[in-house]
């Protein structure tokens, strides 16, 4: 096949581009021809590069549009008006697990169970449930933790209201106020369109944390410089395959990632993130469609713990997308 890789304009910076070489790579000991192209700030130029190639399929690594998470829908949108067949979710899928408050609301409609929760904008509120103390306050449409720092955790209201304040102006957006689960995290890998199934859990494992503070996978737990007190943060998680859950909540876990799976509509390939409580209470904290594919990436590696190894992984999501339009 004629394979267009379709990424965000980032995704040429590290630590992104080895993403590309390694896709690249899996396309073509597939026997698939691949071409890239950036998901840039014009439209038009993009629309002519993809009927110029023509694709069979565009692998949609798309994660936003002129820098905006919010827009990512609007490239898969374009794909189904240009009548081309691309790999992961669609627009109503990125719609409802991109916008974290739309995530809750479908959620609770099925059983599934996630944080209690308020959203609130410019003194208005959408939503207000009954929540306590303490608290997690973030933008409901960023990704990659953008948003989420140690101070997003707050104790009372007058943090609350610092931090709604500061969050507010600087994301230009609604607010979601959520209680903070205090557990254990994993992240759920899903697979599948009619046949759904879950990869092997990966824990994120705070063990070596700071002392002191809330374990919360922040911006600094993720994107964190060594050397400083946010580098402490990222030294002190790791993401690691656990050893010590009984067979029962393992499958209790994937089952709630694959009830979120389907309740939002995903496609092909997602990310569910869930916490566990001391009590074993299931909370499910957000849906990362299309998510990243890195070969050493959490998905990547659960993949290749339960028997997909890097390059029949990436054929396994090209076949589930073309089979979807063979039918």
């Amino acid at each position: 096949m004629k394979i267009t890789v379709l990424h965000s304009k980032d995704a040429l910076d590290p630590p992104f581009d080895p993403l590309l070489d390694q896709l690249d790579a899996a396309l073509a000991e597939n026997g698939h021809t691949s071409r890239r192209l950036a998901a840039d700030d014009a439209v038009e130029p993009m629309i002519a590069a993809l009927r110029d190639f023509q694709p069979d399929l565009v692998f949609n690594l798309a994660e936003s549009f002129r820098g905006k998470s919010s827009l990512e829908s609007n490239v898969a949108a374009l794909l189904n008006l240009l009548d081309l067949r691309y790999t992961g979710s669609s627009p109503a899928g990125l719609i409802l697990a991109g916008d974290k408050t739309l995530t809750k609301k479908v959620l609770a409609f099925h059983g599934i169970q996630s944080a209690k929760f308020a959203t609130m904008y410019r003194g208005q509120s959408d939503w207000v449930g009954d929540i306590d103390f303490p608290l997690l306050v973030k933008p409901p449409q960023e990704d990659a933790s953008l948003g989420i720092t140690q101070k997003s955790v707050v104790n009372d209201v007058k943090e609350l209201l610092d931090v709604i304040s500061s969050t507010q102006q600087e994301y230009q957006s609604p607010v979601l106020v959520e209680e903070f689960i205090d557990g254990r995290e994993f992240y759920v890998g899903v697979i599948g369109n009619s046949k759904v199934e879950a990869l092997p859990l990966i824990e994120l494992d705070f063990s070596k944390f700071p002392v002191g503070l809330p374990k919360i996978a922040s911006w600094e737990a993720k994107w964190g410089d060594d050397g400083d007190e946010k580098g402490a943060q990222f030294e002190g998680t790791q993401a690691i395959f656990p050893t010590n859950l009984s067979d029962e909540l393992t499958e209790k876990i994937q089952r709630a990632a694959i009830d979120s799976f389907q309740a939002l509509r995903l496609r092909d390939y997602a990310r569910i993130d869930i916490r566990v409580t001391p009590e074993e209470e299931i909370y499910v904290i957000e849906a990362n469609p299309n998510c990243y594919l890195e070969r050493h990436s959490e998905f990547a590696r659960a993949a290749q713990k339960g028997g997909l190894e890097y390059n029949a992984l990436i054929a396994r999501i090209a076949e589930l997308a073309s089979a979807r339009y063979s039918r």
